[in-house]
């Protein structure tokens, strides 16, 4: 199972949130999706009033707000996408990773997953929140380590939240290693 996290327009460069470089890791993500079973896309999915938004007191300017342009999914993983979870539905409550409150463990279990790759924006929010609690549900967790991107709001935060999900028990690993790993 590959989990494209958050790669939405408001997080692609030129988004409200734009993270530079992130519309690279698309084409990887793709690439990986083609060797998986299953492919669960998460999103931001954010009231206008939601506790995140600096308006409120967060530190984040507006994203991925319902019923906006910026809230869709790129459209390479749109395309893509069996599942669709959404998190940040609550104005009063952050969620950085998938699982949090969201079923997404109940719905992998039922489908046998036991193998979770995780990609997409931001690896330093939430890939790894996602990664943390997919390692923390027993999940063989894989970040799939060209298919991400960091905010990096302090330097260097990106590869801190990477040596996270390692301690965690996750696994980081290139495209190119995950897909020789599943022709063997």
């Amino acid at each position: 199972m590959i989990e494209p996290v958050d790669v939405q327009l408001d997080f692609l460069p030129g988004g409200a949130l734009g993270v530079p470089g992130a519309d690279v890791v698309v084409a990887p993500i793709r690439e990986l999706a083609s060797y998986v079973g299953t492919v669960v896309a998460t999103r931001d999915f954010h009231p206008p009033s939601h506790c995140s938004f600096t308006a409120q007191g967060g530190p984040w300017p507006p994203h991925c707000v319902i019923a906006t342009p910026g809230a869709a999914l790129h459209p390479g993983i749109d395309a893509i996408a069996h599942v669709i979870v959404s998190k940040g539905t609550d104005p009063s409550f952050e969620q950085y990773s998938g699982f949090d409150g969201t079923g997404l463990a109940a719905l992998l279990q039922a489908r046998g997953v036991r193998q979770v790759i995780v990609a997409g924006i931001a690896t330093d929010y939430c890939v790894r929140a996602t990664a943390l609690a997919a390692c923390g549900e027993g999940f063989d967790t894989i970040v799939a380590l060209d298919a991400v991107r960091a905010v990096d709001l302090h330097p260097g935060d990106g590869d801190r939240a990477l040596d996270d999900i390692r301690s965690a028990g996750g696994r980081v690993y290139t495209q190119a290693e995950i897909v020789g790993c599943r022709r063997m």
